[in-house]
């Protein structure tokens, strides 16, 4: 099985907007996103990548959140119209917010994510959209956790929550003892890192204490722009957790551009392959470090 991995994607559209939507945190991502975000994300780079996704068919597609800037209901259509360029559909494609999804209370109260992305964040057997989403696809299980909630000024952390961790935790136990490979997707990453205190995850000790105690086959994640390999306890050993560079970043350096990650899985284990985004050709192709 070959399972798609990308994530922050930050489709940039103002379309329809108005001064009212910038009178709370998105005035100074605002700024920021017309000074630097919006001129380094590029919605041409999420097209071609689909296309080299939608050439290539893996088995199924993930998606690690930060689809938009701003939660603006623009954004959102700009997004929701790029998933549903990915010819698998909505069955075969999983997706969950970033913190850049619930960037401002009206969005969360609003559940302007679910709303806009509901086909893809929906478990098996449900109606709506609910987290931790659970979809199982023959030997593979994959478990999608929300962290993201609204929060001041100049953070762009997150939260699991004691409910979702529950529900986590029974998922993957069951999830373990069927011998499905457990593949969890979240948006900041479950381990400390350079700028945990700004960006971090909050509960990231409890949401380790449930991994040690029930495993996982492997954790990908976004949220830090930049290909990430580490490694979390298990019951019976390292669980790998990979972090992937932004789907649509442009750089003229291999390392630095446009990036998603292709897990060839075969029964317990994987191998990985990135794909970059080539400025001479113009396409994706296999990124050899």
């Amino acid at each position: 099985m070959i399972v798609a991995h990308f994530s922050d994607v930050h489709a940039l559209s103002l379309k329809g907007v108005s001064l009212r939507d910038f009178l709370n945190k998105r005035l100074a991502g605002g700024i920021n996103v017309l000074l630097h975000r919006g001129r380094k994300h590029s919605v041409a780079l999420a097209e071609a990548l689909i296309d080299d996704l939608n050439r290539l068919r893996p088995d199924h597609v993930v998606v690690t959140g930060d689809l938009t800037n701003l939660s603006l209901e623009s954004e959102f259509v700009l997004a929701r119209s790029l998933l549903d360029r990915i010819s698998l559909g909505p069955r075969e494609v999983t997706v969950i917010p970033g913190n850049h999804d619930v960037y401002v209370w009206a969005a969360y109260l609003r559940q302007s994510f679910e709303r806009a992305i509901g086909p893809y964040a929906i478990s098996d057997g449900a109606v709506e959209p609910h987290f931790p989403v659970v979809r199982v696809r023959g030997a593979l299980a994959v478990v999608g956790i929300s962290t993201a909630v609204p929060s001041p000024i100049p953070l762009a952390d997150g939260w699991v929550g004691r409910r979702q961790l529950a529900e986590v935790e029974q998922a993957l136990e069951w999830l373990g003892r069927a011998g499905k490979f457990r593949l969890v997707l979240i948006h900041h990453p479950p381990m400390r890192n350079r700028h945990a205190y700004l960006r971090g995850l909050r509960d990231r000790d409890k949401l380790q204490a449930v991994l040690r105690r029930v495993g996982a086959e492997l954790i990908v994640h976004g949220h830090e722009h930049r290909n990430l390999q580490m490694t979390l306890p298990g019951p019976t050993g390292q669980i790998p957790v990979i972090g992937v560079g932004s789907a649509t970043y442009t750089d003229a350096r291999l390392d630095r551009c446009a990036r998603y990650n292709l897990y060839h899985i075969e029964g317990s284990s994987f191998t990985i392959e990135t794909r970059v985004f080539d400025p001479a050709s113009q396409r994706f192709v296999a990124y050899a470090a």
